[in-house]
C-alpha cells in the first residue's frame, strides 16, 4: 500500500499546475491533502479526482482558507472532523479508518503571520498532543500525517542558526516534538533518511530557495508501534513540490 501526504497550497491552482498528473505517476493507494483552500462545491465543475479515488472532504469555514481532505483507492470510514470536542472550524483533522489502519490528516497552524497566531498554534498543538496520545498505544496501526508547520531539528532545516527565532523553529517548538516522539510515535521519514541534512519538504517563494534547495522539513508521517512494523520505504518527491505546490509530496509503502 502507498500512501501519499501532500500540501497542495490550494487545491484549485493545484489542479491547474498538474495535480492530476503527479498523482497518476506516483500511484497512491491513499492521498492525504492538506490546505485545500476550497468547498468542496467550489471544485473545478468538470474535474474527477485522479485515480477515481473516493474520498472524505473536511474544509475550513472559512472560504480560501485551510483544510484537509483524505482520498482513498478504497472504501473508508471517516471517524471524526475535529479533536475531541473541538468544532474544528479551520479544517485541520480528519481522521479516517481504511480496514484495521487508521489515518489522521494534520494541518497544524503556522505562526509566522503575527504573536496572536502563534499563541493559537501554541495552544493547539498541547490540546493536539493531548488528543493525539490517545491513539498511540492502540494495537491498531496509526498514520499522523500532514504539514505539522514545524522542523524538528537542524537537520531538517537548511539554516539552522539564521532561524533560531523563526516561528516553526523556535526552541520550545522543537521541545514539543520531542514530546511527541516521547510519547511513543516515529518520525518515519527521518528513520529511513538517517542523520543527515533533509531532504526537504517544503521552500519559501523568496530568493532562489527552492533552485539552491533551501528548504524546511515540516510534513511528516508519525506512526505508532503498530504501523511501524509495516512501513517498507519513505521518500520526498521534490518534483512535484518545484511545479505543483510550496510543499513536495511525502510518500511512505506499507506491507498491508
Amino acid at each position: 500500500m502507498r500512501i501519499i501526504s501532500w500540501n497542495v497550497n490550494g487545491i484549485r491552482a493545484a489542479i491547474r499546475k498538474g495535480l492530476d498528473d503527479f498523482v497518476e505517476q506516483m500511484k497512491p493507494d491513499i492521498l492525504m491533502l492538506q490546505e485545500i483552500r476550497c468547498l468542496e462545491e467550489q471544485l473545478p465543475k468538470n474535474w474527477t479526482p485522479p485515480l477515481e479515488m473516493t474520498y472524505s472532504w473536511h474544509p475550513a469555514l472559512r472560504k480560501g482558507y485551510s483544510g484537509v481532505a483524505t482520498f482513498s483507492n478504497n472504501k473508508f470510514e471517516t471517524v471524526k472532523k475535529g479533536k475531541a470536542s473541538d468544532s474544528d472550524e479551520e479544517g485541520r483533522i480528519l481522521v479516517t479508518k481504511h480496514e484495521n489502519l487508521i489515518l489522521i490528516n494534520t494541518y497544524l497552524p503556522s505562526g509566522s503571520s503575527k504573536v496572536e497566531r502563534q499563541m493559537y498554534k501554541e495552544k493547539w498543538m498541547e490540546d493536539f498532543l493531548i488528543w493525539l496520545n490517545e491513539y498511540v498505544s492502540l494495537n491498531t496501526p496509526v498514520i499522523v500525517a500532514g504539514d505539522l508547520n514545524i522542523a524538528h531539528t537542524e537537520n531538517d532545516i537548511w539554516n539552522p542558526s539564521g532561524n533560531k527565532m523563526s516561528s516553526g523553529f523556535l526552541p520550545h517548538e522543537r521541545e514539543w516534538f520531542d514530546r511527541v516522539l516521547e510519547c511513543g510515535w516515529t518520525d518515519v521519514c527521518r528513520t529511513f533518511f538517517g542523520d543527515k541534512k533533509g531532504p526537504y519538504s517544503w521552500w519559501s517563494n523568496r530568493g532562489r530557495a527552492r533552485i539552491l534547495d533551501r528548504g524546511w522539513r515540516i510534513d511528516y508521517f508519525l506512526a505508532n508501534e503498530a504501523a511501524v512494523k509495516l512501513i517498507t520505504n519513505a521518500e520526498i518527491n521534490r518534483e512535484g513540490g518545484l511545479v505543483v505546490s510550496d510543499h513536495a509530496p511525502v510518500i511512505i509503502d506499507l506491507d498491508l
